[in-house]
Formats: C-alpha cells, sequence, structure tokens
C-alpha cells in the first residue's frame, strides 16, 4: 500500500468525454447492451448476455441489492417558490427499515434546492394516498446541519396527519427517482423500473448500483447453470457518488459515507471460496474490501464493540503497516483475509447476531491492494472521478487507458445507462 496515493494527482485521470457518448437512456432489453472484456490485458468484446462464460466455473459473485428510493420531493410555497427537498440519509430513525415503517413522523438529512426562498416557516403538500386524504409538512431543525462530502445536509422533520399511512407510501406517492445528473433530462415514467436492478430489495439509495442494470432474469439463470455462486449484499449509494474530485491532489477530496449491511451467509460464503470474488459494480468493491479492514480493526483491538467502532474512515487502509502482498502487517503478524472474516463471523456471534451493519467511507486508488475482489463487472466511469481511481487500482498501471481508448474507439456508451466491462487483471 502506497502513502504516495493521497498525492495523486486529479489530472492524470482524465479523458475526453464526448456528450453523445454518454447514453441518456438504456438499450430496450438490458442484457443486450455492450460488454468490453480486460482479460490479463488483453482487450476484446462480446454482448453482456454472454457474460457467464467469460467467468471461472464456480466463482463467488457477490451483487448490490440495495433499491432506489423515489428521494426528490418537491413542496410549493404560498409565495409559488418551489422547494426541492432531496433525501439524503435517515436521522431519527436511523435504521433505514424503520424508517420505511413510520407512520406520523420521521426525520431526514437532506439537501435542499432553492434554499434562499425557505427563510423560514414550515412547507406543506396536501394529496391522497389510496383513499386517505393527508397532509405531509416539512420544518427544517436550523440548528443541526451537516457538512457531508456530498454538500450540506439539513435535518428536515417530516409529520403527516394519517396513521394509516406509512413513509415509505408517501415517497412510492409523491416523490421523484433521482437520475445521475448527467444525463441532463427530467425523470421520466420509465426510469421507476430501467433504473433499478431487477435483483434490488433493500430500499435506501439515491443513486443506482449501475453495473447491476444490465442483469435480467436470464443472465442470472445461466450464471446459475454456469455454477457460479451468487451472493448478495447491501450499501446504500448516496448523492455523493457523483460528487467530482475538485482537489488538485485527491488527499483534498472528502469521502461520503455509506451504510452497508452484509449477512453472515455472506461472509461464511466468502471463506468457502479463500475470500476470493467476483464483484458486480464499485459498491461491492467498496463493501468487500472494506469488510478486510473492519476484521484487521477486531483483530488489532478486540474491544472493538459497535458498529462505529467498525466504520473505515477514507484513508486508514493508506495509514496502516503493509507488508509486500499488499495485507497488514503489524509487529511481525500478517492479518489475511480469511482472518479478519473469521474476526468478523466471530464479532457476529458474540452477540449473536445474522446481519452485520457498519458503514465505510474508503477510497480506493493506485496504490490500494485489493484483497478481495479478483475480477469486477462494471460500466465506463466519468473523467476524474473516484470510481476511474478504483477501475485505475483494479487493473494497476496506465491499463485503464487502454480499456477506456478502446470503449471510445469502438462505439461503447459511457456512465449509468450505458454498456458494460468485465475487467480481470
Amino acid at each position: 500500500m502506497s502513502k504516495d496515493t493521497k498525492h495523486i494527482c486529479i489530472s492524470d485521470y482524465n479523458y475526453s468525454l464526448p456528450d453523445e457518448r454518454i447514453a441518456k437512456f438504456p438499450l430496450p432489453e438490458r442484457d443486450q447492451s455492450k460488454l468490453l472484456l480486460y482479460k490479463h490485458g488483453e482487450v476484446s468484446e462480446d454482448t453482456f448476455y454472454n457474460l457467464p462464460k467469460h467467468l471461472p466455473l464456480g466463482a463467488l459473485m457477490v451483487f448490490n441489492n440495495t433499491k432506489v428510493i423515489q428521494a426528490r420531493m418537491h413542496f410549493r410555497k404560498e409565495t409559488g417558490a418551489l422547494i426541492e427537498v432531496f433525501l439524503m440519509e435517515p436521522a431519527e430513525p436511523t435504521d433505514y427499515e424503520l424508517m420505511f415503517q413510520t407512520n406520523h413522523e420521521c426525520a431526514w438529512l437532506c439537501m435542499v434546492g432553492n434554499l434562499k426562498k425557505w427563510k423560514e416557516g414550515t412547507l406543506k403538500r396536501a394529496f391522497e394516498i389510496k383513499g386517505n386524504r393527508l397532509t405531509l409538512t416539512a420544518t427544517m431543525n436550523r440548528s443541526k446541519i451537516q457538512e457531508q462530502a456530498g454538500g450540506t445536509n439539513h435535518w428536515i422533520n417530516f409529520e403527516w396527519d394519517n396513521t394509516n399511512v406509512s413513509f415509505a407510501e408517501i415517497l412510492e406517492a409523491v416523490g421523484e427517482l433521482p437520475i445521475p445528473p448527467y444525463l441532463n433530462r427530467a425523470t421520466e415514467e420509465s426510469d421507476k423500473k430501467t433504473y433499478q436492478t431487477v435483483y434490488s430489495k433493500i430500499k435506501g439509495s439515491v443513486a443506482a448500483p449501475t453495473a447491476g442494470l444490465h442483469f435480467t432474469d436470464r443472465v442470472l439463470k445461466a450464471l446459475d447453470e454456469h455454477g457460479i455462486d451468487r451472493e448478495e449484499l447491501t450499501l446504500h449509494v448516496g448523492a455523493g457518488t457523483f460528487k467530482p474530485v475538485k482537489s488538485r491532489e485527491i488527499e483534498g477530496h472528502s469521502m461520503h459515507t455509506e451504510f452497508i449491511v452484509v449477512r453472515r451467509q455472506t461472509l461464511e460464503k466468502l471463506l468457502a471460496h479463500d475470500c476470493r470474488a467476483i464483484a458486480v459494480g464499485t459498491t461491492s468493491v467498496r463493501t468487500l474490501e472494506s469488510l478486510y479492514y473492519m476484521g484487521v480493526k477486531l483483530v488489532l483491538n478486540p474491544e472493538s464493540s459497535t458498529e462505529k467502532d467498525l466504520h473505515v474512515n477514507q484513508w486508514e487502509p493508506y495509514d496502516l503497516p503493509h507488508n509486500a502482498d499488499g495485507l497488514v502487517e503489524v509487529d511481525g503478524r500478517v492479518i489475511t483475509a480469511e482472518e479478519s472474516i473469521r474476526h468478523l463471523l466471530a464479532y457476529l456471534d458474540k452477540d449473536g447476531l445474522e446481519v452485520l451493519h457498519s458503514s465505510t467511507q474508503i477510497i480506493i486508488a493506485p496504490g490500494y491492494s485489493y484483497k478481495i475482489i479478483k475480477a469486477l463487472v462494471t460500466n465506463f466511469h466519468q473523467p476524474q472521478s473516484t470510481l476511474l481511481l478504483l477501475v485505475s487500482a483494479f487493473v494497476k498501471g496506465g491499463n485503464w487507458h487502454k480499456i477506456y481508448d478502446y470503449a471510445l474507439g469502438h462505439g461503447f456508451r459511457f456512465l449509468s445507462y450505458g454498456d458494460s466491462s468485465l475487467l480481470i487483471p
């Protein structure tokens, strides 16, 4: 692991992306997108439908099953001013599942559009859900403002006057799906389906884990027939994923916190596969690689006992001492991925838990040594983004140039609704 990583100049990860190469809409058939193949330095292409035949038999493949919520809400003030409230993170209750079940009041950390027009007072919106008439109010707690990587988050209290209606139902009725800003278009009804993976289950993201958008039921079935061991985890994607790196060196960039949920079964599957996995998307990468450092915390400090204790800070992986293989080594003790995962299982056993809840701010950039990920399915990312840094670290050296030059020269579509790639260093 390299301490020089902090001094990477983001301008070294720039490339020219013409607007016409950004896919504004998905293809009619998800699995008919192009698939760039990067295998041990060689680049070729296929159709995504054929992905299973390019994977090693019996491998473990990990998917992020988060579901995008309709996180944008609009309120019209009596003056006529339109205020946008963009839900970022649950505040009270903080648990996503409990949040969506609330039936009278709740609070979220939100970004607010047209904030200058909302100096004071309560926003109101009246509507009907399944025959239930209700009024939703939004009040800002101006003493609780949180500076986050994605911008300034404001504490917004929501209340509604009908206990027959949950907050989840309110979002379904009046929320708007937040598609990426670089699409430069309004959300359409079709996005409610196409901007979700077919296996999405757990509500909480404000952006889709887009590598998964190409999968169809028939591709999943083909994976099963190919002997691929499919496993799911949850990382709720925040709006910070779109935040460009504005500092000259990446040390000046703050990563947003992402919340993860990993089942005991997933940890056991990792052990059964010698802690080697194929990741579907950068969110699965960040989760799985963060697991290693969470386990390291338990090895080095057995008293770590809370979700917050296990949180992986942005530069933690680079500040710890590592050996030549990229594994943490302290006082001659090398902490393997297997030992790390076993400590996480013991942590669950101690408290009788079936699910690990924690969070991460990990930044993966050149100089990082991957511990668990051996192959990656991912889309093509924005210039000068942390996601491009993650890919560069995975394929090593300047090989990302080779991949992106090929994609640009062979008609590949870019970003969230674009084409896919399978990377095997």
